[in-house]
Formats: C-alpha cells, structure tokens, sequence
C-alpha cells in the first residue's frame, strides 16, 4: 500500500531489498540542538551535560518536541530505519512521551519510549510518564550518576517494566559510583533488583568483567554507540569483553543524528581499533548483533522483523546498489557492511507495507516549524 491506502505493485528487478533498520537507542529530541547558539566549552564528560544537554533539554516543551519527533522520523526514513527506540528527556514532562507516540503513529514507525528519569527532575512525574501510557515502551532511568538510592528505591517499588538506562558512558559514572556507594555501577543497579530481563543498559564503556557476567547472568541488553563515544571523546566500547560473556548487543546513535547503517561500520571499526588487532573481529559477529536487534524488538513490540518473508511485518527498503563485485552468498555480508551501509540512501522505503519513501523523497514531507524552534534557542 502506498501512504493513502492505495494498493499498488513496484518492479524491483535489479534493486536490493533489505528489512529496514532498528536504532536501538536515541534521544530524539536533540535533532533541534543542530546549529544551536548555545556556547560552552567543556573538558569533560560531567561538564558536557551540565554546560550542554541539560541545559537545552531542560528547555523543551511539548511544542518543541512535536517538532524535533517530526524532523527525526522524516530523516530516519530517509536512511531505512523505521524502528526507533527513544530514551526521552524534557522539562515539560507530562504527557511528553504521548507527543512523540503521535508523531511516530503519523508514520507508522514502530517504538519504544520512556522517560529519562533524574533527580534533577521531579521524580514523581517522571515515574508517572514511564507508568501511564499502555503503548510499548520501557522504564527510563539517566545514569546511576544522577540517580540518589533514594530515587533508586521509588522506582524499584513502581517498576512494571524493563529498564533503559545510560551505563558507563564514561568513566566518572564508575568512579562516582564507588565513591558514593561503594559499588559498581551494574551492581548498583542490582541491588536495587532493576536488571530485568531485556532491559537496556547503554554505553557500558567501563564495565569490567564481574559486571558484564552479571549483564549476562540478568539477560540485559548492551546499546552501543560509537559514533556518540568519539564525539564525546568518552573512550571505545569493550569488544572482547562484550564477546568473552557472549552479551547481545544493539546499535544506536544516542541521538547523533540517524545513520544506523554508519554506526554498524563504526561498530566493527571500533571494535577492531578496541580489540587492537584488525581481523580478531568477523564480519558474522556484525551480522549476529543485527540479527539480533530484529529478535529483541519484534520480542518487546510484539511483532516480526528482520526477514522478507511471509509472516514477517513488511518494513523494507529497496536500494539501487551497484554491486562492481560479484554478490554471492559467502560475500553478501562484505557487500552490506563496506558498500550499501557505506552511503546508504534507498530508493523506497515501506513500513507495515505503506510506502513512506518513493523515488529517494518522502511521501508526506512535514515542514518544522521554525517559530518554535527560534523561540527554543531564545530561551537557552
């Protein structure tokens, strides 16, 4: 079906097809920090958020974040991710994560939502944002570094879903939490019985190896974010240590900008620079973990993606991929990773069947509204 409903059949002889891609953790409301006047100069990790993100997320209101859902999903599409899983933060807290939920319905797009719980917020409201809404989602938490036990306790009595946190983005978050509690951060976590199955712990930079059993052990998932780590000059994820306890790993851009298919290269360079060695690294370990953000999603959505075939939801993209090698199946993973991921850009794009990218171009192009994004950096 086209946008409208419209039943219509396309040739794709000659094209690629793929399933759409999965960013498994993003802040979707950063899209409107792009070009923003704000000025800081930060040293560290702790003064990026205080000088940076907390400052301009503290500024959103419902308005603000209608419009940066808007400009999010319609870039998303645009580079074949039609699954998003979003860790929210605003200052406007109620009824914040309804508004992404609507936008995101608009397109069809399949998510995930929650709030990112903080002290420097009101506790209260963000355990009401995270418990009210019926649609899918998780329990958002920041970091154990803006986390009190106190805070801790209160969400352990009102959990009713898995958590999706921020862990060991960078090192201060382990250090801060040894200093202060006297423990790791992951035990912390479990101490306070919040590693439920599937829950998502991202980052996970400085997780050492009694941590990463215990990821294991509690069947959590690992997002990892490469490109936002070098960014932030925080430090490389952990290869080997994520391969020696076998954790399932997803990808996202951790609300830098909505290449997945960019990430999944960084995640395999990444992984070679960490593991410094560059072939201790397959090709097939990429795969696996792609293969492995279809399982968890189609498991917490309740739904079936990752393969063109019937009985499988029909998101997809068709690319015009110029294959100057021969693609054959022991060289098709080469293919995706090195050429289509390289500057992926698809010719068509379907979600749940309905055509949303035709021809390289959205189908139903919604403009921002820059009154309310010039009033936002009025504010910062």
């Amino acid at each position: 079906k086209d946008y409208k409903g419209h039943h219509e059949s396309f040739d794709g002889e000659g094209m690629l097809l793929i399933p759409g891609l999965i960013n498994s953790h993003t802040h979707i409301y950063s899209t409107l920090f792009r070009g923003a006047p704000l000025q800081a100069s930060p040293t560290n990790f702790l003064e990026i958020l205080e000088q940076i993100w907390w400052k301009f997320d503290n500024e959103l209101n419902l308005d603000a974040i209608r419009e940066s859902t808007k400009a999010y999903v319609q870039d998303s599409l645009l580079v074949g991710v039609t699954s998003l899983i979003d860790h929210h933060a605003s200052g406007e807290i109620e009824n914040s994560l309804m508004t992404i939920h609507h936008v995101l319905e608009h397109y069809k797009m399949k998510h995930l939502l929650c709030f990112e719980t903080s002290d420097r917020f009101n506790i209260e409201e963000c355990i009401k944002e995270n418990t009210k809404y019926t649609f899918k989602g998780h329990f958002g938490l920041h970091a154990s570094l803006s986390l009190s036990d106190r805070t801790l306790e209160k969400v352990k009595k009102n959990l009713d879903k898995p958590i999706h946190i921020h862990v060991a983005e960078s090192e201060i978050d382990e250090i801060l939490s040894v200093a202060n509690h006297n423990t790791r951060v992951v035990n912390r976590l479990n101490v306070f019985e919040l590693l439920r199955e599937d829950s998502i712990l991202a980052h996970c930079l400085y997780i050492d190896d009694d941590e990463a059993q215990l990821i294991k052990k509690k069947k959590c998932q690992v997002a990892i974010n490469p490109t936002s780590n070098m960014n932030n000059a925080v430090g490389l994820y952990n290869n080997r240590i994520l391969q020696k306890y076998d954790i399932d790993v997803l990808v996202g851009t951790d609300g830098l900008g909505v290449n997945v298919a960019k990430e999944y290269q960084n995640l395999y360079y990444v992984g070679n620079q960490s593991n410094d060695h560059p072939s201790e690294l397959s090709l097939d370990w990429i795969i696996e973990q792609l293969k492995n953000s279809y399982n968890y999603f189609s498991r917490m959505y309740g739904c079936r993606l990752g393969r063109i075939m019937k009985g499988y939801d029909s998101d997809f993209m068709l690319i015009d991929y110029n294959a100057i090698t021969p693609m054959t199946d022991t060289t098709i993973k080469g293919h995706l990773l090195f050429g289509v991921f390289e500057a992926l850009r698809p010719y068509s794009v379907y979600v749940t069947g309905h055509k949303l990218v035709d021809q390289y171009q959205l189908v139903d192009k919604q403009l921002v509204d820059y009154n309310v994004v010039n009033e936002l950096w009025r504010r910062l």
